[in-house]
Parts: C-alpha cells; structure tokens; sequence
C-alpha cells in the first residue's frame, strides 16, 4: 500500500503555479487585477466612462450578465472633500471613498470586467461601435458606451469656498442637513435659487440668513415672503470665508465686517466632467445635464448615460440606483439585439 505523503499549502501553490494558487485563495484572484494592457483584449462590449458610484453599478449588473466592460477612471470624484456619505441605508456616515472602494473591489470579482485608472479623452463613432481614447496613449472599442462621468462645480471665487466646498459649505440638505440642525447657517444665493433654498433649509433650522453677496435680486414678494419668517437678506459683497480646515467659522465682508455662523448652502454652477458625450453627438438638456429617457439612453443610439451627468438629484445613493438601472437596460438592450440577428 502507497504511503500518502502530506503536501502543505505553500508546497501546493508553490508546484502547482498560478491556476492552483487561484484556487487556494479564500477570494478571487480578479479582486486585486486592473486592466493589464499585455494580455487583455482592447475590444469590449461596453465601455463605461466613469468608475465612481454610478459607473462601478453598472458595470455590476453587466458583469454579472457575462458582459465583457472596460471602466475608464481618473480617479477624482466630485466629492472627494467630503467627510461622509448620509442618506444611503447600509452606509450612513462612511467615508465616500470608503463606499467607492468597496464597491470597486466587489465589482472586481466578476472576472469579465476591467479597471482602468486613466483619463479618457476622445470617443469615436466606427462600423462596429465607438472607440475611446485616454490620455496615456490607450485606444479601445467596444459595442456600448456608458457615460457616468458626472459634473464638476465651478468654485466661486471667493477665498476659502473651494477649501470648505463638501465640508461646511454643503449644497443638499439630504446629504448633509441633519448634522448642521438647529445651527447658525447661511444661504448663498441671490434671486429664486435664494427663495428655493430658504424655503427648503427652513426645515432643519430657522437661524437662517441668505448672503446675496451683492445687490438682491429678489422679487418684493420673495423678500416680504422671506422676512415673514424672520429670514434676513445680507447684500454686501463676501471677500472671504474664515476656517479651520474647512469647517467655516465666519464670512469676511469687504468692508471688513464679518458674520459668524456654522454651515453655508451653496449651488454654484456646474459643467459635465466629460466632453465626449456632446463630442459625440449626445443632447443636453436646458441645465446642462445630458439627455436620456427613462431607459438611461441617450440621443445618440448605443450611448446610455447615468448618475449626476444626467440628473440634478445628487447624491450617492441616486447615482447607484440609476447605475444598476442602467446596467440592466443596456444588457435587455443587448440580448434582444443578440436574439434577431
């Protein structure tokens, strides 16, 4: 009788290479892999531009119907500043970039899906689909293209706005209104968006004064509306915002008057992160968000789109809902295709 001879772990991995390594491991081996420009194939069925939130689910739903994706990111989120996500159930105070990494590697599981860190550049029609261009140099194609790029604020130029932008200077009381209630807070606005705002954040304090930073333009009724609620208006023009790391402490007027206060809603403007959708075609809509239909597509057919490049609902939990939606629509949308040919 053959005497059975132990082999350890390390042994095992060691003689048998890569393919049993894989298998000795409690997790998939793709977790850890991005996009290898060596030996992956540089032709895919989607490419989605964006791998935040919005990007990362829905190249979930597509990895998980056997779609081969490429996700192109540069790696700089919108809200890269702020401290933490709110109004997400499962994930209520985490660290936003805590969110997206976790979901990352959980997207990185599924082996028919790629990660890729760069910035792309241009996007192309061809007979076969689009190709994508980034900035190190890299060409792809793919069937499908899914833009989850997003939009990126135009900091107002005021001295210490960008430092505390996502911070204390907030722009959604969802997101961030319960942990600045019943605080000293600021409006920074002037004309409907001030009356807006001053209606809405009412709700979580009544220590409010708006900052028109500036002559108001304000309507009389507007203004007698606003005062009804013991709301004042400041006209004077902001040279600067004093804080510790971001947290606000006052607002420095030109005159050299400042105004202590705790929190400051803003919504500066806005302009979508990406320039390859309206390069290709897609539509936008009056506010700038690009165009899309109920199903996530846009104007331009085989280019769906999602999260806050489509939608002026910000936050975290929005951009996933309409990422997975997405997913799903472009993979029914691929099938069908696939079935009548």
């Amino acid at each position: 009788m053959t005497e059975t001879k132990k082999i350890s772990r390390r042994v095992l991995i060691k003689n048998g290479g890569l393919a049993l390594s894989v298998l000795a491991l409690p997790f998939p081996l793709t977790t850890f892999l991005n996009f290898n420009e060596m030996t992956d194939s540089k032709d895919f069925d989607v490419i989605i531009v964006g791998g935040s939130y919005a990007g990362l689910s829905a190249a979930m739903s597509l990895g998980r119907a056997l779609r081969n994706v490429l996700i192109i990111d540069s790696g700089l989120p919108c809200n890269r500043q702020t401290p933490h996500s709110h109004n997400f159930i499962t994930q209520d105070g985490e660290k936003p970039s805590v969110i997206a990494e976790k979901a990352k590697n959980q997207v990185l599981k599924y082996d028919t899906v790629k990660f890729l860190t760069d910035l792309a550049i241009n996007g192309t029609k061809t007979d076969k689909g689009f190709e994508i261009s980034t900035q190190s140099g890299k060409l792809f194609s793919a069937k499908k293209l899914v833009f989850a790029t997003g939009l990126k604020d135009s900091m107002l130029k005021i001295k210490g706005f960008s430092e505390c932008w996502g911070i204390t200077v907030i722009h959604c009381p969802y997101c961030h209104g319960y942990e600045v209630k019943n605080q000293k807070t600021g409006i920074l606005a002037n004309g409907y968006g001030a009356f807006h705002l001053a209606r809405l954040i009412r709700n979580w304090t009544k220590d409010l004064t708006i900052f028109t930073n500036g002559k108001s333009e304000l309507t009389q009724e507007q203004t007698d509306e606003i005062k009804r609620h013991n709301i004042s208006i400041v006209e004077k023009e902001i040279a600067s915002l004093n804080h510790k790391n971001g947290v606000v402490e006052e607002i420095v007027f030109s005159d050299n008057s400042s105004f202590e206060l705790k929190a400051i809603y803003s919504r500066p403007p806005f302009e979508q992160h990406c320039k390859i959708p309206e390069l290709l075609g897609c539509e936008l809509t009056e506010q700038g968000l690009i165009k899309v239909d109920e199903f996530q597509k846009t104007t331009v057919d085989n280019i769906f789109a999602c999260g806050d490049s489509t939608n002026p609902v910000r936050a975290v939990s929005y951009a996933v809902s309409t990422g997975n939606n997405t997913g799903v629509f472009l993979n029914n949308a691929m099938t069908e295709e696939e079935f009548l040919k």
